[in-house]
């Protein structure tokens, strides 16, 4: 069971791309991840009430890592995907997610001081190597005239921002249960993004026709990606483990390739599949063998 619900939280994070992208000329970035996040605490508040006030103390020691996390994964992360695919495809956004290793083990080399070995930066540079296939469509030469897709650097910034947030969890509280750190999560992301979501909706958006489409995209981004990815994110961690269970993000390419051209008739070209190819092989060197290594030598 917990294959089907990993399987099931890729593909509902590779559906959240595709749809992100088939409304950016509906709904526009920043109101679309309001709605989604407003949409999502309403539908948890009812269980998560009696937890908040049940952690009143706990919350008020830990305000301010609480708040940082929330801001980085809630409201800065989501919020720049959407804004990247307003500019870019939902093919090379799922891709470029693939990346999300790479950079935790950057920044953790770089901040935290942790050591990593000449096989790991060689992954590194492959890694590296995939993503400016990628963002170049396979033409490295574009990087000397700058000529990069605006949006896959959004992309890449959200991507840089769930890194720092992955290595900040070891601050979390340890009291708190999943459900309520990632409720609280939930309205504090949505209680920053709402002043930028009103700037643009009065100033920025152009005005929303609710079609069925639009409703329907929206209900999807607040049940589907959020609250039961979260839901058969933990069960599958809880049974299989984080090292295990992290290998199962990778399929998100391969859902939103196939998602991608499907729904949205993007074309895969390849470079596409280039740049797959060298991304994963680089998480192999840089992530998957480290822990194949750390799991002899325990």
């Amino acid at each position: 069971m917990a294959y089907l619900l990993l399987s099931l939280t890729a593909l509902f994070w590779a559906g959240n791309f595709v749809l992100g992208r088939s409304m950016h000329l509906v709904v526009s970035p920043i109101v679309m991840a309001e709605m989604r996040w407003l949409l999502a605490l309403l539908i948890i508040s009812p269980f998560l009430l009696p937890k908040l006030k049940k952690n009143k103390v706990i919350i008020l020691q830990h305000w301010p890592i609480l708040i940082l996390l929330s801001v980085l994964s809630v409201a800065c992360f989501n919020t720049f995907i959407y804004l990247g695919l307003t500019i870019t495809t939902a093919t090379n956004a799922t891709i470029l997610q693939s990346v999300i290793p790479i950079a935790i083990l950057i920044i953790s080399a770089f901040w935290l001081k942790e050591a990593v070995s000449k096989q790991q930066w060689l992954g590194v540079f492959i890694s590296l190597s995939g993503v400016l296939i990628l963002i170049t469509k396979g033409e490295l030469a574009s990087l000397l005239n700058y000529s990069i897709n605006q949006g896959d650097i959004y992309v890449l910034i959200a991507v840089i921002f769930w890194a720092v947030y992955s290595i900040l969890l070891r601050y979390r509280p340890a009291e708190l249960d999943g459900f309520t750190f990632f409720g609280i999560t939930v309205l504090v992301g949505s209680i920053a993004l709402l002043p930028f979501s009103l700037i643009e909706y009065y100033f920025y958006a152009p005005v929303i026709v609710w079609q069925n489409s639009a409703v329907l995209t929206i209900l999807y981004m607040a049940i589907f990606p959020s609250i039961l990815a979260y839901i058969f994110w933990n069960k599958g961690v809880k049974e299989l483990g984080a090292a295990k269970a992290g290998l199962f993000i990778h399929l998100m390419p391969c859902f939103g390739l196939i998602l991608s051209s499907f729904f949205l008739n993007e074309k895969i070209y390849p470079f596409h599949l280039g740049g797959i190819l060298l991304i994963f092989c680089g998480i192999y060197l840089a992530v998957f063998t480290k822990i194949r290594f750390a799991k002899v030598t325990n």
